[in-house]
């Protein structure tokens, strides 16, 4: 198990001061498990990681049921792992078997107010979907002031830096990530951050007629002209897919990440770009 104060195994004698009286201040998810429950394994690392970044907003409590049989009985466990969550004494929800992460966080979600953290992010993200870029960067420092190693504020921080043409910054913030939620999408603007530093030091190629296309799609995409931009992307693309490493496609990639999935153009961009790639 994660060392954790957050973290506690609870047995028939503490259960009722552990989880139910606990419950009257803060949620409390009882986890029934078993050493020889293979889905427990992986169930329970999820657990306890969602539960340590949560920092004290919610507790997990532990119950062997071999070695607290009684307990399973009380609370009807009649297949592992169950999941209950325990409100004010009473059990709020529960589910049985393995989730997906992102599902997990849904129901976790459902048992504990929201943070200012989370409100700031919630209104930061907001702000990100609409272009405000400078909105988002103020919201988001102060969530990183209070929270420096937050993910979802980094991704968000690195987005605004590189529509606000901070390359070097939101490189730092991408740097800094390390949850596996946010890590595939920072992956995805780090070379775009890079293609900016390149074209601040002047670096880029300008050889022929598709380097010139590549410079002015850049130049055009740090003005925040994105369609104008990928336009131009993509038609270097149609005349050559691996057009200097890929840089063209990471471009379109890193652009698509900033402008995010609500945005109008993005899944028509997408299809267009797997189109010619594919």
């Amino acid at each position: 198990m994660m060392a954790s104060q957050f973290i506690v195994d609870v047995n028939e004698m503490n259960f009722e001061y552990e989880v139910v009286s606990f419950s009257r201040n803060k949620p409390v998810l009882v986890d029934f498990w078993a050493e020889w429950c293979h889905p427990c394994e992986t169930l329970g690392p999820i657990l306890e990681k969602i539960v340590n970044e949560a920092n004290g907003n919610l507790r997990l409590a532990k119950v062997n049921i071999d070695q607290n049989p009684n307990l399973a009985m009380q609370f009807n466990v009649r297949s592992i792992p169950t999941v209950k969550a325990f409100i004010d004494g009473q059990i709020a929800n529960e589910f049985v078997g393995i989730l997906p992460e992102a599902r997990i966080r849904e129901f976790i979600s459902k048992l504990t107010p929201p943070t200012p953290i989370d409100l700031g992010l919630s209104k930061a993200q907001n702000l990100l979907l609409s272009h405000d870029w400078q909105g988002a960067e103020k919201i988001l420092k102060d969530v990183l002031e209070e929270k420096s190693d937050s993910p979802s504020a980094l991704l968000g921080m690195a987005k605004a830096m590189l529509a606000l043409d901070q390359p070097v910054k939101a490189m730092e913030a991408l740097e800094n990530i390390r949850s596996t939620r946010e890590i595939n999408q920072a992956a995805l603007l780090a070379p775009y951050a890079k293609i900016l530093i390149e074209f601040h030091k002047e670096t880029l190629p300008d050889e022929n007629n598709l380097d010139a296309i590549f410079y002015n799609s850049i130049r055009l995409s740090i003005q925040g002209k994105y369609p104008i931009a990928l336009d131009g992307l993509l038609d270097i693309l149609k005349q050559d897919k691996r057009y200097r490493d890929k840089k063209a496609q990471e471009a379109i990639l890193g652009i698509l990440e900033i402008m995010g999935e609500e945005d109008l153009n993005t899944r028509a961009y997408r299809a267009e770009l797997a189109s010619i790639l594919f």
